[in-house]
């Protein structure tokens, strides 16, 4: 296959992006496609942008007098000119998004950074001075109805306070770092599954599975119950292009089950977070059995996801840049871990996950990059766009894998910061370092093109990644150094 074609926001050097879908199960919040860029814009592609016919599909050239389209199936494809056009014309942008919810989008690095740690932008969807309809069309999908709502993206000081400090303790570095092992072996397990084949779907049978089994585990999850959150977890990352329906289905199956193994875990704990949040107290007050099922469910959904699209997204990008793919090897090669520390950073901040922060609401009027917010306003931080802002990184669409003053957003900033980071990076850096290792000449089985992203408001991330490559080698002892 052909090395991916040059993006056009990066002068020659970046992959093309993929075709997307235009909603999903994580971030559209109706799961349907989307408006212009201004409270006024067009609607784009419903479910399936592919359906509709092309020419109507794509945005406007985003000259020096013309907003960009948002939301469209161009910009689903590559958001970053669009993006770029907003910091430099309109870094606090009010649009319309595709549930037909206004927010603000926040695009400099530095607003980013002010907007993702000021108080008063509340996590609360009670701050929402929508209407009613309007606050259904936030957050996930189904966590209201299923009585999900009481975790860490969704409450404000003190009972943020309160609920991180009992769940901090599950993912320190230390813990973290005892937990390398079984991520290794369920990388080479997942790799041992497809090696001979000379050829897979990343997501499919990898960088889907891993981060779910090693979330069970963590959680205290039963192995023989472990494919059911697999289903699940698929379904709700799946039906982005469908009704949500789905998947509040499905989140209403796992709080079931989350129940039902809540009140086992109080008969008989065991050394595991779910056993260890039933436990913990903080001055007297233990968590209810709300919050235990809600923050089991918010580590599963924000947790798995966000280490797909890392894995994803972080093999794509690799694959579309030989140079610095080789130079990883040759460092992994060697026995060095600097380089595979430095390039997760890199990754991250080059097509991260997350393309927009989780909500958040205006509690009082205030001032953000030059523009009054009313209070009661969302206001969606981009991740994506922030990382990119020269004014905060020189060349920042060159993928560098050395890029050593890397301050990026990729895992937010600030009180809400993302809980299980390290784990986060623990998985990247063993997925990538095995995948290289043992797959030394793993190739793009489709021409670029032919990928297709899953779209939507929060997440960013690849349907299928398939590959091929010719006999690797077994599973070595050190495959995936770890530097935490």
């Amino acid at each position: 296959m052909n090395d991916c074609p040059a993006h056009p926001s990066a002068g020659g050097d970046s992959p093309a992006r993929p075709a997307a879908d235009a909603a999903s199960a994580g971030g559209s919040p109706d799961g349907t496609g989307g408006t212009g860029g201004s409270a006024s814009g067009h609607r784009a592609a419903e479910a399936d942008p592919e359906a509709a016919d092309p020419g109507a599909a794509l945005g406007t050239d985003p000259g020096a007098d013309a907003a960009p389209a948002l939301f469209t199936w161009e910009f689903a494809t590559d958001p970053y000119p669009a993006y770029a056009w907003l910091r430099t014309h309109s870094p606090v942008h009010r649009t319309t998004l595709p549930s037909g919810v206004e927010a603000w989008l926040v695009t400099r690095y530095e607003d980013a950074r002010q907007a993702l740690a000021d108080a008063r932008l509340s996590k609360d969807p009670a701050h929402h001075a929508g209407p009613s309809d309007a606050k259904g069309k936030t957050g996930i999908p189904g966590e209201r109805k299923a009585e999900l709502t009481t975790h860490l993206l969704n409450i404000d000081p003190p009972d943020h306070t309160r609920l991180r400090r009992l769940v901090s303790k599950a993912f320190t570095p230390r813990r973290v770092a005892a937990f390398a092992p079984r991520v290794q072996e369920l990388t080479d397990r997942l790799i041992d599954g497809f090696a001979d084949r000379g050829q897979a779907d990343l997501i499919h049978d990898f960088a889907f599975p891993l981060p779910i089994y090693a979330i069970c585990d963590l959680l205290g999850v039963p192995e023989e119950d472990q494919d059911d959150f697999r289903d699940w977890a698929g379904m709700m990352i799946r039906h982005g292009g469908g009704p949500r329906g789905g998947v509040a289905r499905s989140v209403k199956k796992m709080r079931g089950y989350l129940a039902e193994l809540i009140h086992r875990k109080r008969e008989n704990p065991g050394d595991d977070l779910i056993s260890d949040l039933i436990r913990a107290s903080d001055h007297g007050e233990h968590l209810t059995e709300n919050e235990a099922a809600a923050m089991a469910f918010i580590l599963l959904f924000a947790g798995f996801e966000t280490t797909v699209n890392l894995i994803g997204n972080g093999v794509y990008a690799l694959l579309c840049h030989p140079e610095q793919r080789e130079r990883l090897q040759r460092s992994l090669a060697a026995g060095e871990s600097g380089l595979l520390a430095t390039g997760i950073e890199e990754l991250l901040r080059y097509d991260g996950p997350v393309e927009l922060a989780t909500w958040r609401y205006a509690t009082v009027p205030l001032t953000l990059g030059g523009e009054e917010i009313g209070a009661g306003d969302p206001v969606l931080v981009v991740l994506a766009a922030a990382d990119r802002d020269p004014e905060r990184f020189p060349d920042p669409d060159r993928l560098d894998l050395a890029r050593s003053d890397n301050q990026h957003l990729g895992y937010g900033h600030g009180i809400h910061y993302c809980l299980g980071a390290p784990l986060a990076r623990l998985e990247g850096q063993t997925a990538l370092a095995t995948l290289l290792g043992r797959l030394p000449d793993l190739r793009l089985a489709v021409e670029p093109g032919e990928l297709r992203r899953r779209g939507g408001l929060i997440m960013r991330g690849l349907r299928t990644l398939p590959v091929e490559f010719g006999p690797g080698r077994p599973p070595a002892e050190g495959d995936a150094p770890s530097t935490l």
